[in-house]
């Protein structure tokens, strides 16, 4: 990503956020001045699930602003993963918010207060459903917009939040109409509903911090920008690295005919590296060969005949990287089974056996490989 685009989402970010902590903290302050003037422990807890919220947003901005640092020695990669961080703290504070109230809410079923609500009480609330409504959406948008889950758990946070207060209105409204309070058990479900919406986002965030497969629709089209080059039969193994938010870098394998000198090898390969920059914003900081025979009829035969035996076995779902060494009697290609299968290297001896038996005078060179851009 360059650094006008990076400077712009930064600023997008934290505009965001600010916007976010200005909306909470007023809404905040309204709630516990009605909850705690009504009695109402819904209201006084949606109070504070908005203070978690402002500081949800003050997080995301410390962590954009920590993730924007430039590359250095200690961190050649950037500090880019340092917002994935910061989406977690926010579910971690969601999660306690959760947990808090269903303590409180669960005090109140056991000891039950009455509340004592006024018209102008009500009507603040339901002003507080509308203005998180709007927050909500327009937080999560802004964060999908720009790719940022720490704006995308803080939106999802703030229709959670509009939700609890539309509830604590229907409360309000069952209390005035039958005088039967229901707050704390309201309390008690908004908790938990509360509790696994941060649970959700905590897993969701450290699915991300511990690496997860390649986004299949980029890696697709690495492919695809990779495979356009003249003389590129196909393009293997490709590997993503996600050093935060728009920021890759990686390696893939190609495949080229034999002929090649190394010169022209060495121009191709700057020229791909070039293009999937350009295109995809992603570096390849390495490039693969496999040669491949271009040269002999009975070799491509032998391809032919190997890729019969290879793809009647199920989950084998690539051969490629081969190459038939007449005079050393040698085999040498790359499988690729499925994560499907249960046991994938069960599949790779008995795919290696049928091979042999096929070719009982040569030597196997193969490789169990992966796909990580699997769908």
């Amino acid at each position: 990503m360059s650094a006008a685009k990076e400077g712009s989402r930064e600023k997008t970010i934290v505009k965001t956020s600010i916007v976010g902590i200005i909306a909470n903290v007023f809404l905040a302050a309204f709630k516990a001045v009605i909850g705690l003037a009504t009695n109402s422990i819904a209201i006084v807890l949606d109070a504070v699930n908005n203070i978690s919220d402002a500081g949800s947003s003050l997080i995301t901005i410390i962590g954009t602003k920590l993730a924007g640092r430039e590359p250095d020695k200690k961190h050649p990669f950037g500090y880019g993963r340092i917002e994935y961080l910061s989406a977690m703290i926010i579910s971690v504070i969601v999660l306690y918010a959760g947990i808090t109230s269903l303590v409180e809410s669960v005090k109140l079923i056991i000891h039950p207060e009455t509340p004592n609500y006024t018209p102008v009480s009500l009507i603040i609330v339901g002003v507080a459903v509308v203005v998180k409504i709007v927050l909500g959406r327009y937080v999560k948008s802004v964060g999908v917009r720009v790719n940022s889950d720490s704006l995308v758990n803080s939106g999802e946070d703030a229709t959670l939040d509009s939700i609890i207060s539309a509830s604590t209105l229907v409360a309000a409204g069952i209390f005035l109409l039958f005088r039967v309070s229901l707050e704390a058990w309201l309390g008690a479900i908004i908790s938990l509903v509360i509790i696994k919406s941060g649970i959700e986002m905590l897993r969701d965030t450290i699915s991300q911090i511990l690496g997860e497969r390649n986004d299949a629709e980029l890696a697709k089209a690495i492919k695809q920008t990779v495979t356009d080059f003249p003389d590129v039969q196909g393009a293997y193994d490709l590997v993503l690295n996600n050093y935060g938010p728009d920021t890759w870098n990686g390696s893939i394998h190609i495949e080229v005919p034999d002929t090649y000198s190394a010169n022209e090898l060495d121009l191709l390969i700057r020229s791909i590296q070039t293009a999937v920059y350009r295109e995809h914003h992603v570096i390849l900081t390495a490039i693969g060969v496999y040669s491949m025979n271009t040269r002999d009829e009975e070799v491509i035969e032998t391809q032919k005949k190997l890729r019969e035996i290879v793809f009647s076995h199920q989950y084998v779902t690539q051969l490629h990287g081969f190459y038939l060494m007449k005079e050393e009697k040698t085999l040498r290609f790359d499988l690729v089974v499925s994560f499907e299968a249960k046991d994938r290297r069960a599949v790779f001896s008995e795919v290696l056996e049928d091979v042999q038996k096929a070719f009982p005078g040569y030597k196997l060179q193969a490789a169990l490989d992966t796909d990580f851009s699997e769908e």
